[in-house]
């Protein structure tokens, strides 16, 4: 399906799961209190509400983290019992930690019921969602006409899977030839010319048209394009005859100018500002908190071996960018230009690495044990130099000597 249909769907699948979810935690509380057991099991309406806000919450969050609900259009049923049963699992363990930070002593039995209840609810939803948003949509809604401009085989092999997509109300009318030599018919769909379109517009439902061509061809595809622009038929193009492997594509817009987008790397401005804000708050408050411990650990070095306390070197970060590394020191003042006598205890390829390295001081060992020398890299996190959670800043030599995809 269609990305931005897709993300409606998976807004609907949070919602299903939130209300089974809550029902199950309604069941499982009244099954729990029915059950002739020794210790009666009772919540108070404070508890009762913390408790059901923070299930029907912990649900689709859980699925959201591990990714349930991209995989349930295309899943087979043993992949969606599985991902339903890790929902279940990491929900109900994150239900247990709440009830001990605030030190809730909940009956195993409820624990049990609402985990078996919700399992089987989402489960029994799952499996039958393709059926279910099918018949929605054939009693709620009308199915969705599809044109595709294009005869060649990236053509045919679209049409394929928008005729595969008919449980979602898809439907493919025909194509359009991108020349005047064209088939009358392909794989039984009628085959269209260029110069028929407007009829075909004026006289059939259609409610986009697919451009699948190669590159070379769009141009001529043009005033098709326009004349479904002016009718208010959605048109889109199939991009895929641009080179990429690793990258996701979208569109995006500088000034007036919309640019097709190809980005191999994390590009979601809402997920990185709020991965950056939280590296900014935690960078910042562990350097207040160890402020400390760091002028100890300071003063120590300067006194157990001669140089600064604070190591600094030129590394890489993103996309090439240079920047000051700071670290405590834990070697030898002059660490670097002993670097090449040693060259040859070297156990990596490309960055520079020995076990027990001579050139250690007797605390820098300790320091490195336990990455307390790593402490002072706090602050290019709070610079943005780096983040908390990122690939190893390697230095300039190391860089030079990367193949292609390592870069990326």
């Amino acid at each position: 399906m269609y990305s931005r249909h897709h993300r409606k769907v998976k807004l609907l699948l949070a919602l299903a799961d939130v209300t089974i979810a809550g029902l199950a935690f309604a069941a499982a509380y009244k099954g729990r209190a029915i059950l002739p057991l020794e210790r009666a099991f009772y919540l108070d309406t404070p508890g009762f509400a913390l408790l059901f806000g923070s299930t029907v919450l912990l649900w689709p969050c859980a699925a959201l983290w591990l990714g349930v609900y991209d995989r349930l259009d295309s899943a087979r049923p043993r992949v969606i019992l599985r991902d339903t049963f890790q929902q279940m699992l990491a929900a109900t363990i994150g239900l247990i930690l709440l009830q001990y930070s605030l030190r809730m002593d909940l009956s195993r039995p409820f624990i049990g019921f609402l985990a078996a209840f919700a399992w089987t609810g989402l489960s029994l939803l799952r499996l039958n969602a393709v059926a279910l948003s099918g018949w929605i949509r054939r009693e709620f809604g009308g199915p969705h006409y599809v044109l595709v401009a294009g005869t060649g085989e990236r053509a045919w092999r679209l049409a394929e899977s928008l005729a595969s997509a008919s449980g979602h109300g898809v439907r493919l009318i025909g194509f359009l030839a991108e020349d005047g030599a064209a088939p009358a018919k392909l794989n039984g769909y009628p085959v269209h010319t260029q110069a028929e379109l407007p009829r075909l517009l004026e006289a059939q439902v259609i409610d986009e048209v697919l451009f699948a061509v190669d590159s070379d061809k769009l141009a001529g595809l043009e005033e098709s394009m326009l004349l479904c622009d002016e009718i208010g038929v959605k048109t889109r193009v199939a991009v895929d005859f641009f080179p990429h492997v690793n990258s996701e594509i979208y569109l995006d817009r500088f000034g007036q100018t919309p640019l097709l987008t190809f980005s191999a790397a994390p590009h979601d401005e809402i997920r990185l500002f709020a991965k950056r804000v939280i590296d900014v708050v935690l960078a910042a408050a562990a350097l207040v908190i160890l402020a400390p411990l760091m002028l100890v650990i300071a003063l120590l070095i300067r006194i157990t071996s001669p140089g600064p306390a604070i190591f600094h070197q030129v590394r890489c970060g993103l996309n090439g960018r240079r920047f000051t590394f700071y670290k405590f020191r834990s070697m030898v003042e002059n660490a670097e230009a002993m670097k090449a006598s040693l060259e040859h205890l070297n156990q990596k390829e490309i960055a520079f690495k020995i076990p027990d390295d001579p050139r250690a001081t007797p605390i820098g060992r300790y320091l490195r044990r336990f990455s307390v020398d790593e402490w002072p890299q706090l602050w290019n996190v709070l610079r943005g130099d780096m983040s908390i959670v990122g690939p190893r800043p390697a230095v300039p030599g190391e860089v030079e000597r990367y193949q292609r995809w390592q870069r990326r």
